[in-house]
């Protein structure tokens, strides 16, 4: 095609001949189909309604598989069997009732792989991208088989097409069924009666966010047969360290079936954390020690309850944004295939898609079959998989209407009514790429966020990059400038320091630059604000005190975070010292740098680490002040003058306009434990010991002077980061209105005794 020509089809001007039957077959070859003398299977009509593949009993009480989809332009569809040879049995679904396409199947049973072909016109021009040539996997499928490997046959364009800027418009007819995982029946029939939930209250809980596979690959206690699965996360060795260190939720990065990006595996490499989800319903098959033909899910089953049984909640961080298929020129695995334009935001220009999530495609959750996709797989994952909550990626992107964000779109409202999801924790990650996607603390009740206010502050305080100190008082005392509104508490913030995105915590206080060279992008992948400080040399040191000064800095975070009002995540490893060399998007590292080093624990620096981490999440679980449930007030409360919160300065006064504006290393804040809103389980005022918290971030020691009458008359030290051993802050009480010195660049949490 000429230059002029190109342009010509840029404009939809001279466009390629829609390939349909009867044209040409590029390097065409069909999949193994049934023989002659195989007997086909009978299609009775079956029912529009579960979708997906569900066993159950039939007509006169034959077992068999209901299978239904909705596809709702396509001209037909055919369901694909394919026995364990890979031989291929096609039958049609005749049956179409409201745009599913339905039929059952008798003596079909839990095992069978299947997928299916769907018919329609080809004119990506306007949208409509149905190839039947490409066996694509059941958006309900349970359970799936096999890996996404993406050579060029699982391609509804000819991928490799000369003129790339039309690539995507020219029909490959090749069979892709060999080269593509299938669907699985699967047999539900638990029904968790023995299964007993946390049901932690969000004031109480504790979040850690860890990958299956990275926090037990390397994991010495757990057998080897078992690590890198659901059932090594099950194993005690890994639940032990988990209840000793006192979490009350797991956070798991996407255990979804995804699929691997071309462009990472043509570089060697894979989709390690794994948001490029593909099967909404089944859990990642490679994740599974037990095998793949469906028995994934018991083993997912088995974990989750294990994990209850230690008084841990499970939390999904589910990818419903987008999926695996990326735009245009992306892979045709299942919903592109199924009905392009039901499915995915388009643009005027129908051939591109509308991409909020920079992955190439957004799902259109304003269409009813989305919005249903998306809340029946919510749904299974909490009545059928006992999953506890869900932390939304790009979660801005599920509350756009037609463009902007909607706090009243369907989605949220879908939410807020559904007798289910309105009772599991939802966390979202309340942003997305397009304009207007920054939306923390515009989210409505019901829904908790992560909060990256109170990261960028922690981190500018404890780097000294901080220009006064206004910030990061409403991020200590749980941002009531973001989420004192509508009814919402506290603990709609989700406090974190560090996420599986970005710098570990050993990271941030030991680089000031990105190091992604092994990602294989040039460095240029990965965010360059990390608002870290190396601490004076970049990367790993052998000099004592550059060392000892990260240690301190990691435990100024570690306990700046955990007793900040609002919901604590810490991230697997980072209790102990994890690195990942400096690599702030670790996405594509299945390996040594991805994976959590329990090596580390034989060394004494990051086992004092892990002690103070147990110590302060057992601290905080003790007492109630740390863990309100209503903002505070700021008022006195009584008589004496003394009030449910205060900020005090190194001199020992209380803070005033002047001071929140003026450049300052040193802040002092005071938690009382009398004046707690709300009442316990039986109706008594809830009563607590009240704290002082003295954080200094500046480069030499300073001296603090604690507040007197009616505030305390003593304090007892509890924790002082400037000490390696917290063994050492044992029998420190100090009398109210005297100066204390305070190690510099440390944290002191003081008990008021008096």
């Amino acid at each position: 095609m000429s230059s002029a020509a190109e342009q010509e089809a840029e404009r939809g001007v001279g466009r390629p001949v829609p390939q349909r039957e009867g044209h040409r077959e590029l390097n065409g070859r069909r999949g193994p189909r049934a023989g002659p003398g195989a007997v086909r299977p009978a299609v009775w009509p079956g029912a529009p309604t579960p979708l997906g593949a569900r066993f159950r009993v039939g007509p006169d009480g034959v077992a068999g598989t209901n299978f239904a989809l909705w596809a709702g332009g396509a001209e037909s569809v055919e369901l694909c069997l394919f026995d364990t040879a890979g031989t291929e049995t096609r039958l049609a679904l005749v049956e179409l009732t409201h745009e599913i396409w339905h039929g059952f199947v008798p003596g079909v049973r839990p095992g069978q792989r299947y997928g299916y072909r769907v018919h329609g016109r080809w004119d990506p021009w306007t949208g409509a991208r149905w190839n039947h040539s490409k066996l694509l996997l059941d958006p309900y499928a349970r359970a799936v088989d096999g890996d996404f490997a993406l050579p060029p046959q699982v391609y509804g364009h000819v991928r490799d097409w000369p003129q790339q800027q039309v690539a995507d418009t020219v029909r490959d007819d090749r069979d892709s069924a060999p080269y593509v995982p299938k669907g699985v029946v699967v047999h539900d029939d638990d029904d968790w009666a023995d299964d007993r939930r946390p049901k932690t209250p969000w004031a109480d809980s504790v979040i850690y966010e860890l990958h299956v596979r990275g926090f037990t690959k390397r994991h010495p206690g757990i057998p080897e047969e078992l690590r890198g699965t659901y059932a090594g996360l099950a194993h005690p060795a890994a639940l032990d360290h988990l209840v000793r260190l006192g979490v009350t939720a797991v956070e798991l990065l996407p255990v979804h079936q995804f699929a691997h990006e071309d462009h990472l595996l043509r570089r060697g490499l894979r989709n390690y954390w794994g948001y490029n989800s593909i099967g909404y319903f089944a859990p990642h098959a490679a994740y599974s020690a037990s095998g793949t033909a469906g028995q994934q899910v018991g083993e997912f089953k088995r974990m989750v309850r294990a994990l209850h049984a230690a008084g841990i909640e499970v939390i999904l961080d589910v990818v419903y944004n987008h999926t695996a298929e990326a735009g245009e020129r992306g892979p045709t695995l299942s919903l592109r295939g199924i009905d392009n334009k039901g499915y995915y935001r388009l643009q005027s220009d129908a051939r591109r898609y509308a991409d909020y999530t920079g992955c190439g495609n957004t799902l259109h959750v304003v269409q009813p079959q989305v919005l249903r996709l998306i809340t029946d797989s919510l749904r299974y994952w909490v009545t059928e998989m006992g999953v506890d909550g869900f932390r939304f990626d790009l979660a801005a992107a599920l509350a756009r209407s037609m463009h902007d964000v909607d706090m009243l779109s369907p989605f949220l409202a879908v939410i807020a009514q559904d007798p289910v999801l309105r009772r599991v924790k939802l966390i979202a990650e309340p942003w997305d790429v397009g304009r207007g996607g920054y939306q923390v603390g515009a989210f409505p009740p019901l829904w908790t966020e992560w909060n990256d206010r109170y990261r960028d502050a922690v981190r500018d305080f404890w780097r000294g990059a901080l220009p006064d100190v206004r910030d990061l008082g409403y991020r200590l005392s749980g941002s009531s400038d973001l989420y004192a509104w509508g009814g919402r508490r506290p603990y709609a913030s989700i406090n974190f320091v560090t996420a599986h995105d970005g710098f570990t915590l050993r990271d941030l206080v030991s680089y000031e630059r990105k190091h992604n060279e092994a990602n294989g992008e040039g460095n240029r992948d990965g965010t360059d604000d990390n608002r870290s400080w190396n601490c004076g040399v970049e990367g790993e040191t052998d000099d004592p005190r550059v060392n000892a000064l990260r240690r301190r800095q990691l435990r100024n975070l570690l306990t700046t975070l955990l007793v900040s009002t609002g919901v604590p995540m810490l991230v697997a490893g980072d209790e102990m010292g994890r690195t990942q060399g400096g690599n702030n998007n670790a996405y594509c590292q299945d390996g040594e740098v991805g994976w959590v080093d329990w090596s580390l624990l034989d060394e004494p620096g990051p086992r004092g680490l892990l002690e103070l981490a147990r110590r302060l999440v057992a601290l905080r679980h003790r007492h109630p002040v740390l863990r309100r449930r209503a903002f505070f007030s700021g008022r006195a409360q009584r008589a004496d003058g003394l009030r449910d919160l205060a900020w005090f300065t190194a001199r020992g006064s209380e803070m005033t306009e002047r001071d929140w504006y003026a450049p300052t290393s040193t802040l002092g804040l005071y938690l009382s434990g009398r004046d707690i809103p709300g009442r316990d389980a039986f109706g008594a005022p809830v009563v607590d010991d009240s704290f002082l918290i003295v954080l200094h971030a500046g480069s030499r020691p300073t001296g603090f002077v604690v507040p007197g009458a009616p505030w305390g008359e003593g304090y007892e030290v509890v924790v002082d980061t400037a000490l390696e051993d917290q063994a050492g802050v044992a029998g420190r009480v100090h009398r109210g209105g005297v100066e204390v010195r305070v190690g510099a660049r440390s944290v002191q949490v003081l008990r008021v005794t008096g």
